[in-house]
This record gives structure tokens, sequence and C-alpha cells, in this order.
């Protein structure tokens, strides 16, 4: 028997096809929901515009709330991660050459992991390939159709074609955009169904990977007259650096030596030392804050970066999209149960969850970012004087920092509200 056949696919050339749920989107939110679909029984498919090789080697966010690496290791998928991650008590934050720990094992019990999302993502497609899942690479031209059919027995559909050139037609009870920022999903709903709110900041981080062990035990995060600097890492080999610079800077600008000369001037304190090593990537980031009114038209549901964005600041961006997959795994697996509540309840718990997510973010970047002056240096001065009294309180309250430490370990996946 085939593996089409065994899941209940028909396979026949431009033929309809059939599954449960279509997910349109390999990246971590896709391919987890995916893994927790099937351990429940339920048939899905992954539909993936890029090929493996580039999926496999997009570099993004690193560092793992407690509630992900839990649902992880709930899903048998964290392997990778016992073996590879680096657990985090805490953070330091660091002005003017001052810097503090704020230690979120003690003032919460919970802690962070320090895991690429390109070793997450490694470790998931290798999985699906263990299994045998239906994730199918380089289908391109993707069209989700009848989405707003809500009556009993009727299904959307997914137009797609297939790497051979086949225009296939999938039938499922529901499509999953789990395609980004730019993909197709979120463009599919009807005008006037959806709102957006977005802020676009006035600076931008340049990201370094370096060959060489990390300079600290835990993340720095540095507010400095020059701009925001942090250091974070990858592995105990592998140190993950970050610059604030112009968002219409040119990476050409910044030569290996000029970036550490940066990094050691802005993280620089009395009696440490910075390490140097082998820059192997760099490249400038954009910031923006997104989100929209709505993740939910129909059949059709949104997930991560198809339907919100977060400034990187808070390390928020991954986790928030496994928060989205908990929410609608739980909601997909009660549906087939039958009972709909937990799917009619989604946008509004996953859109609450993200705006207190947002709020952190937002809170951690302007409070660690020097801000562009709008051509008065009074003004840049006051900003940069309010910003050392906010990061002093917060280094010098308890309350201030159970908040952070709260907030950055992570808030509740499921029954967000």
């Amino acid at each position: 028997m085939t593996n089409d056949e065994s899941r209940g696919h028909t396979a026949e050339p431009g033929a309809h096809q059939s599954t449960q749920v279509a997910i349109i989107g390999a990246g971590p939110a896709g391919l987890l929901l995916g893994h927790i679909l099937g351990q429940a029984g339920i048939d899905y498919r992954i539909l993936e515009a890029r090929d493996k090789e580039y999926v496999l080697g997009r570099i993004r966010a690193g560092v793992l709330e407690q509630d992900s690496v839990d649902l992880l290791a709930k899903f048998g998928l964290d392997a990778d991660l016992k073996a590879n991650g680096l657990t985090h008590h805490g953070i330091y934050l660091q002005h003017e050459g001052e810097r503090h720990h704020i230690d979120f094992a003690e003032l919460t019990g919970r802690t962070v992991t320090v895991y690429g999302q390109q070793a997450l993502v490694h470790h998931l497609v290798a999985e699906h390939e263990r299994l045998g899942s239906q994730l199918i690479f380089e289908a391109t031209d993707v069209q989700p159709t009848q989405i707003e059919s809500t009556h009993d027995g009727d299904r959307a559909s997914v137009a797609y074609t297939a790497p051979n050139g086949e225009r296939i037609t999938l039938d499922c009870d529901y499509i999953i955009g789990a395609d980004g920022y730019h993909g197709v999903c979120r463009r599919t709903f009807p005008e006037g169904t959806l709102d957006v709110a977005e802020r676009v900041y006035d600076f931008a981080w340049l990201g370094i990977l370096a060959d060489v062990a990390p300079s600290t035990d835990d993340l720095i995060y540095a507010l400095h007259r020059d701009g925001f600097a942090m250091h974070s890492m990858r592995s105990t080999t592998v140190s993950r650096l970050y610059l604030q610079v112009s968002p219409d800077d040119d990476i050409a600008n910044w030569s290996d030596e000029r970036i550490w000369a940066a990094l050691q001037t802005r993280l620089g304190t009395e009696g440490w030392t910075l390490t140097e090593g082998p820059i192997t990537e760099k490249s400038i980031l954009p910031m923006r804050s997104f989100v929209v009114s709505t993740l939910n038209y129909g059949r059709l549901y949104l997930v991560g970066d198809a339907g919100h964005i977060v400034p990187p600041t808070g390390a928020k961006g991954l986790n928030s999209a496994i928060a989205d997959v908990a929410l609608l795994a739980e909601a997909l697996q009660a549906h087939y149960a039958g009972d709909d509540t937990g799917l009619e309840q989604y946008s509004d718990k996953a859109l609450d969850r993200q705006w207190k997510v947002q709020h952190f973010s937002q809170w951690m970047t302007d409070m660690l970012h020097v801000h562009p002056a709008d051509g008065s240096a009074e003004q840049s001065a006051f900003d940069f004087q309010r910003q050392l009294g906010q990061i002093r309180y917060v280094t010098s309250s308890h309350a201030a920092q159970v908040s952070l430490a709260e907030q950055y370990a992570g808030l509740p996946f499921v029954d967000a509200r």
C-alpha cells in the first residue's frame, strides 16, 4: 500500500486529492502542527513553495520560551533540543558599562532555552521524513479556494502545481496558512474582512554569526549612546551578536573589523572581554510590528508570521507561532471529536495573547534602542536619559524584574485569557 493510500489520499495525476487539513508553509509552525495532528490521527498535507535546501538553510530566531520547550517534549520532538539546546536562567541588562542579571529561574521558576530555529526545522523535517509524512516541497502557484464554505459537508480546496509540473487540487476540511508574512494565505481573505495594525521602526539590526565560543553565560542586552547591542549564541562554539543600525544602511559598509569594534564599544564593561572570531554570516534585519484583525475567515486559519510579526528584541516571533499552533491543534482535535468551540474562539484567544506579546516586545525595544532625534539634539538627549531612568528602575525593582521575567520566559499558550 502506498503512503497516499494509507492516509486516504487519491493519487491520480491531475485528479482531486483529499486530506483533512491542508497546511501551507513548512516553517516551524506548519511542521509542528503537522506532527501534532498526525499523532492525533488527523490526516494532513504540508505544501511548501521553496525547495528543501532553502527551508533548511533559513537562519531565524533562537530563544524558546518554557512552554515551547514543554510542548516539544510533550509530543516527543525534543531529542535534538535536549542534546544541543542551551538552558538559560535569565538575561543581562546593561547600560553605561553597568551589567545587571535578571534571574528568571529565581524570580518565576521558569527558564528559556537557546536553540536556533534552523536546528528545530532540521529536526522536524527529519522526523516528517522518518514517518513518511505528506510533506511536499516546491509546491508552487498555491491557491486556496472555497474558503467561505461553512455548511456541513462543504469542503475547501487548495490548487497547486506539483514539482513534476502537474496541477493538483487538494480538497480539505480546513486550510492553515503557515506561509509567513509574504505568503498567499493572508491575501486570500476577501477584501474588507481583514484590517492591519502596523508599526515600522526607524532602526534595524545588523546580525552576525561568528565561529567563536560565547563570551557570556546568559544573553546580554545593552543600551549604549551609539545604539543597542546584544550578545546571544547558537551553541557552545557559535556566537550570535547584533548591532543597532539605520534601516537604510548597507551591509557592505560594515567590514568585520568595524563590526567587532562597534560590539566591543557597546558591550564593553570593566573586567570583561568580548572574544572575537571569524564571522560566517552577516545581514541587516528591518524591524516592524504587524498584527491582523482576525486570524480566521471561513475554513482558512492563519498561524505565526502570516498573521503577526514582532520586533526581535523580546524573542517572541518563533514562540508566538508555536503558541498559535498549540491553540489551533487543540481546537482541530476538539472539532474532530465533535466540539467546534475551540475553532470559533481560536482567533480571539490567539490575538489576545499576541497583543500582550506585542506590548512586551515594543516595551523592550523602546527601552533599549537609541531613537533618532527628529533633528533635535535636546529631544535626543531627553529620550536617552529617560531610557536610562527606565532601565535603572527595572534593574533595581524586584516587581519590575518579576514582570520582565514572567513575560520573557513566556505567557501560557493554551487558554491564554
